[in-house]
C-alpha cells in the first residue's frame, strides 16, 4: 500500500509587496479567476489521490477570509480539510504549528507549500512521492536557471556575470518524511535557530540530505502585481469550463488517452434500476450509496482514468452522507469539468452493460441519448452495448448488474509531461 502524505499550506503571510490601495487583502485571498489565490490552490493539491489530510496555516486576523476561501473549494477536497491552524510571527514558526498539528494523525509524508503558489499540478506531486517512496531525507521541487545571471558590485554598480551552471531556483512543494522533519524543526526551535526561509535550508542545518526534484515554471509564487496578472491569464486557460473547452476544435487536442471503467452492484427490493440516467421498470433496484447507476459509475471511473485523477471513490466516498441517494450524473458532470479544467474533451464513450435482467434493449436509445446529454457529446460519439454472461457468474444468477466503459479523451499536447 502507497505511503500517506499531507499536505501543509502556509497562508499566514501579509504579501507588503502586493499591496493594493483598493483590495487591502493579502496575497492569497486576493482573487483569480473569480476565486481567492489560496482556493486554486487547495483544490490543487487536494485533488492528488495520495495527499489525505490539508493543514492550513493561518494569520489570527484572517478567519473570515479563510472561511471565505474554503466555500469556493471542491466538496471532495473538504474532506480532507483539517482545523486551520495560527501561525506565527515567521515561517518557520508557521510551519512547525502546522506539523504539530498534523502529528497526531501518524503520516508517512508530508508536503509543505506556499499558498501563493496556486498552479502546483499532479506530476510535480507524482516526483516528490516518488522520490520519497524511493527512501530519500527530502524532496525539492526546483526548475533549473535558465536565464544569465549577474552580480552588481557594492559600490560602483559594475556588473559581474555568475557562473549559473548548477544553480536551481527553489520552489515548494518541498516533501519530508513526516518524523524526520517534525524532530529537524523541534531541534531548530530548541537551540534558537529562527532564521530558516525554507523547510529544505531547516533540514540542510539539521544535516538531512535533500534531492532535487523536477519542478515546473508554471508554479511559479505570486509575489507582485504583475505576478498576479500572469496568474490570472493562466488561470484563464487551466480552468476552462466544459463550455469553452468545447470551441476547441478536436484536431487542436493531440494528446489521446483512454480510461477504462468497471463498475458492479447487486439486486435489492425495488422497482426500477437506473442505467445510464434512466429509469428502468423492474421488481428490483441496484443496491449503492448513491442511486447506484453501475452506467454512469463506470463511464465516471473511465473519464477519471483517462486524465489519471483517481476514482469516483476517491472523489465521492460512500461515507460521505451527501451523496445517499445522489443522481449519479452529477458525478459524471464532475469529472467533465475535471476534464475541461485541462482543456479537454470526451471523444468517445464506448458502455457495455452486463445482465441477464431486465433487458436492455429495449431502452438502448433512451440510455443512449441520457449518456450523450450528460456529457454534452453528439449521440453518434456514445455507444452502448448490452449483453449476457450466458447465465454464469452473479450477473447470470441474476443477483445484479454489471458494466463496463471506455471512455477516449483528447487533450492538449503537452512537450513538458
Amino acid at each position: 500500500m502507497a505511503k500517506s502524505a499531507a499536505a501543509l499550506i502556509v497562508a499566514a503571510g501579509r504579501g507588503t509587496r502586493l499591496a493594493d490601495a483598493t483590495d487591502a487583502r493579502p496575497k492569497q485571498y486576493k482573487l483569480l479567476a473569480n476565486s481567492p489565490v489560496l482556493s486554486h490552490t487547495l483544490n490543487a493539491l487536494g485533488n492528488h489521490p495520495r495527499i489525505t489530510h490539508i493543514v492550513t496555516v493561518i494569520h489570527p486576523d484572517d478567519a473570515d477570509l479563510y472561511s471565505e476561501a474554503i466555500s469556493a473549494i471542491e466538496k471532495p477536497i473538504k474532506q480532507k480539510l483539517c482545523r486551520a491552524v495560527l501561525g506565527g510571527a515567521t515561517r518557520q514558526k508557521s510551519v512547525f504549528e502546522g506539523l504539530k498539528a498534523l502529528e497526531e494523525l501518524s503520516c508517512d509524508y508530508v508536503l509543505i507549500h506556499d499558498a501563493a503558489r496556486p498552479f502546483v499540478d499532479t506530476g510535480i506531486v507524482d516526483r516528490l512521492l516518488q522520490k520519497l517512496d524511493q527512501g530519500v531525507e527530502g524532496a525539492l521541487a526546483a526548475v533549473p536557471v535558465a536565464d544569465t545571471l549577474k552580480k552588481a558590485g557594492q559600490s560602483d554598480g559594475s556588473l559581474e556575470t555568475v557562473d549559473r551552471t548548477g544553480l536551481w531556483a527553489a520552489q515548494t512543494p518541498q516533501g519530508f518524511p513526516f518524523n524526520k522533519i517534525l524532530a529537524a524543526h523541534k531541534r531548530a526551535q530548541d537551540a534558537g535557530e529562527t532564521s530558516f526561509t525554507d523547510d529544505t535550508g531547516l533540514a540542510e542545518w539539521n544535516g538531512m540530505t535533500i534531492s532535487l526534484s523536477d519542478g515546473d515554471p508554471a508554479n511559479f509564487k505570486i509575489t507582485t502585481g504583475a505576478d498576479l496578472e500572469r496568474a490570472a491569464k493562466q488561470a484563464t486557460y487551466s480552468k476552462m469550463t466544459a463550455e469553452t473547452a468545447a470551441l476547441i476544435p478536436l484536431s487542436k487536442l493531440t494528446d489521446v488517452r483512454v480510461g477504462i471503467g468497471y463498475d458492479v452492484h447487486a439486486f435489492e427490493a425495488g422497482e426500477a434500476v437506473i442505467l445510464g440516467g434512466v429509469s428502468i421498470p423492474y421488481s428490483k433496484r441496484l443496491k449503492g450509496h448513491s442511486d447506484a447507476d453501475v452506467a454512469l459509475h463506470a463511464i465516471t471511473d473511465a473519464t477519471l482514468g483517462a486524465i489519471g485523477d483517481g476514482d469516483i471513490g476517491q472523489h465521492f466516498p460512500p461515507s460521505d452522507p451527501e451523496w445517499k441517494g445522489a443522481s449519479s450524473d452529477q458525478f459524471q458532470q464532475y469529472a467533465v469539468r475535471r476534464l475541461a479544467a485541462l482543456g479537454g474533451r470526451i471523444a468517445h464513450i464506448d458502455l457495455t452493460i452486463v445482465c441477464e435482467e431486465p433487458k436492455v434493449g429495449p431502452h438502448r436509445d433512451k440510455v443512449r441519448a441520457s449518456v450523450a446529454r450528460i456529457c454534452e457529446l453528439p449521440l453518434a460519439r456514445v455507444s452502448v452495448k448490452a449483453t449476457t454472461s450466458e447465465k454464469l457468474g452473479f450477473t447470470g444468477r441474476k443477483e445484479g448488474i454489471a458494466a463496463l466503459a471506455s471512455v477516449t479523451v483528447r487533450l492538449p499536447f503537452n512537450d513538458d509531461e
